[in-house]
């Protein structure tokens, strides 16, 4: 299996310099887009594949750096974040095929690179070949980001989002080297067999925490994640939020989890949960202001980012405290939630994607009553909008719903301090579960409901074809993880053993999940035979009390006037407009969190004209960190201006003390062996 997956990778690469002569034709972004394809199918059928069978397999490339070869290794983790990546990337590419056939040179070649190097990165079984396949994906999603390089906007995206990519890298690079401590092995079997202590330890997370958790959104690293989104084409904006941010998580599990040994104390995974939970909160709540569907997309990406982290630090808690059963609840909480985010948030993007085809527009104020000429997006959406507004029996409900269950498990720890922290932590969750619903409601009901709010959103259509199936995929595969949570999780056993040395094979079954002990339990089948029971028993009695015949009728246009003969589409001042939805959490919670402001102009007495409503906030990210690091990088650079007047003697020491301090932090590395 390892050897059709390392020809694959291969192939990518290939795909990627034969797309070169390829680009600006039909026929080779048919090509590429199609090869991406097959590729994404095989990542998914090895990955489903090595889930069924278990087990880990490893097997050394014929390349490498000249201290040893790369090292591919394809175990329980790996595999279910690999069959993630294929199920993601099958959309994206059929999307694709749909819609970005004649694409530019720079976005067909970087497409399948970025494929190749997130699938790297799963089946990395040492350092050099896991750092290779990061910065391969970091730099080929950077190309796609600056597609589209023409906007200002997006030219900005792409910088912002080179410098948290270069940060990522910095950070990385020494975590692995701490790792691999004084020997210098950097495989991960020898890592795993010395696990860091004291100090060590202590870098290696705050640096694992930094490099994974920029690249995965997390606050207050997650300033680019709403630019860079909306900058790049759909296709690979559902595949950075669908995947790229997951391979960023299974890095913090990978590094921090398993390598890192279950050794490690308490405190292990406090920076997650404290991590974790303001980037729910901010993501969730910024969703709610957004006026744009793709930025509002990408801030609820950083809500379930931000879920998935509480999970993962609490098992690393719950691990520290040997409580293993509870440890394997919250990891499978933040398994099963990562694969039931990124096949929903897949959709959601794809679907978005084919609203500003079809409507032209991205922007809700200029959307509306897309359910009538665009149904089959429609109905994929609202799949994809249930799941992530946590509702049963769909796919996000079973995995935030283990997370809380195991947030409320966490006063079996018995320091007061962490149950203190755990009792926040979980208000912060559910706070950001009931956000990223209202986020949902108003996403779906902005653009598919009520009436077209321009000309062009009147005569909208959808394209049938590669596109239509790639969001029907999506949605039907979330409905499948909702019906079926328990199978699903239990073939993540392997990866449960790696991070906690237990599993759920007693906790999670055919008809659903339970906590143990007597506790809760969730049986989504038998919610699902309950709501389609109740739907049919409405259905029937509304129709045998309605009248004979079917009356269609204008929409209510909620006591105002007419409309003039020039908005043949209705008012859109009749409607409600983005900001008008979010103000109540904007007034609530969005002067205190992120600066909101809003003023309203009325117009003079006796003049006709409408009032108008102007509203704005600012991620507190850009104050508190990226304007200060602006400001230190401008006198960091006064400050290597002012080196070209040193002496030569002067210039002789720089490179004498730099080699001073490695040769101290070389003994320091062999002092620690």
């Amino acid at each position: 299996m390892l050897t059709l997956l390392a020809l694959t990778l291969l192939g990518l690469l290939l795909l990627a310099l034969a797309a070169v002569p390829l680009a600006g034709r039909a026929l080779g972004g048919a090509l590429v887009h199609g090869g991406a394809l097959l590729a994404c199918a095989i990542f998914a059928g090895c990955g489903f594949a090595s889930l069924l069978a278990g087990g880990v397999a490893t097997q050394a490339l014929p390349v490498g750096p000249a201290f040893g070869p790369m090292l591919l290794a394809l175990d329980g983790l790996s595999a279910w974040f690999l069959l993630l990546l294929g199920l993601a990337g099958a959309c994206s590419a059929l999307f694709a095929l749909g819609h970005y056939g004649a694409a530019p040179a720079r976005v067909l070649a970087a497409y399948p690179l970025f494929l190749a190097g997130m699938a790297l990165t799963l089946l990395a079984a040492d350092g050099f070949s896991l750092i290779f396949g990061f910065e391969l994906m970091s730099l080929a999603s950077w190309a796609l980001v600056a597609a589209d390089h023409d906007k200002p906007e997006n030219r900005r995206a792409a910088r912002l989002y080179l410098v948290f990519a270069a940060l990522s890298g910095a950070c990385l690079i020494p975590a692995i080297g701490l790792l691999a401590g004084g020997a210098g092995d950097l495989t991960f079997a020898a890592m795993r067999a010395h696990p860091p202590e004291g100090l060590r330890a202590a870098l290696i997370l705050a640096l694992v925490v930094a490099g994974a958790g920029a690249k995965a959104g997390l606050v207050p690293l997650h300033a680019w994640l709403p630019l860079a989104h909306p900058a790049a084409p759909s296709h690979v904006s559902a595949l950075m939020s669908g995947a790229m941010t997951k391979v960023a998580l299974y890095l913090l599990a990978r590094l921090l989890l398993d390598i890192a040994g279950p050794a490690q104390p308490l405190w292990w995974g406090v920076p997650l949960l404290v991590l974790g939970a303001a980037s729910a909160v901010l993501g969730a709540l910024r969703a709610n202001l957004e006026e744009d569907g793709k930025t509002l997309l990408a801030c609820s990406t950083i809500e379930n980012i931000g879920l998935i982290t509480i999970g993962l630090g609490l098992a690393a808690c719950f691990r520290a405290a040997d409580l293993g059963a509870l440890a394997a609840l919250a990891a499978g909480a933040a398994l099963l939630h990562a694969l039931a985010h990124g096949l929903f948030k897949t959709g959601l993007f794809l679907g978005m994607g084919e609203v500003q085809h079809g409507a032209g527009s991205r922007r809700l104020d200029a959307l509306g009553g897309l359910i009538g000429p665009m149904p089959w997006v429609a109905g994929a959406v609202l799949v994809a909008a249930l799941a992530a507004a946590s509702l049963p029996p769909l796919s996000g409900f079973a995995g935030e719903w283990l997370l809380l269950q195991a947030l409320l498990a966490a006063w079996r720890i018995g320091d007061l301090t962490f149950q203190l922290l755990a009792v926040a932590v979980a208000a912060l969750a559910a706070l950001a579960a009931a956000l990223g619903t209202a986020a949902m409601v108003r996403f779906f009901g902005m653009i598919f409901l009520g009436r077209p709010r321009t000309p062009r959103t009147a005569g909208a259509h959808e394209t049938p074809g590669p596109a239509r199936l790639a969001l029907l995929i999506p949605a039907a595969l979330t409905l499948l993880l909702g019906l079926l949570p328990g199978p699903m999780l239990g073939l993540a056993g392997g990866a449960l053993g790696l991070l906690t040395g237990n599993d759920m094979d007693n906790r999670a079954d055919l008809l659903g999940l339970s906590v143990g002990d007597g506790a809760a339990s969730y049986a989504p089948l038998g919610i699902a035979a309950l709501l389609a029971l109740a739907g049919l028993t409405t259905f029937l009695v509304v129709r045998a009390r309605a009248p004979a015949g079917v009356a269609r009728g204008p929409a209510w246009d909620c006591g105002f006037a007419a409309a003039p003969p020039h908005l043949p589409f209705g008012d859109p001042l009749t409607q409600p407009s983005a900001a008008g939805l979010g103000q109540p959490l904007r007034r609530m919670l969005g002067t205190s969190v992120l600066g909101a402001q809003e003023a309203a102009v009325m117009p003079a007495p006796g003049d006709p004209g409408p009032a108008s409503l102007s509203a704005s906030f600012r991620d507190p990210s850009f104050p508190w960190l990226i304007e200060p690091l602006g400001r230190a990088r401008d006198a960091v650079a006064a400050f290597a201006d002012r080196l070209r007047d040193l002496s030569i003697r002067q210039a002789l020491m720089l490179p004498f003390g730099a080699l001073v301090g490695l040769l101290a932090l070389v003994a320091w590395l062999e002092g620690g062996r």
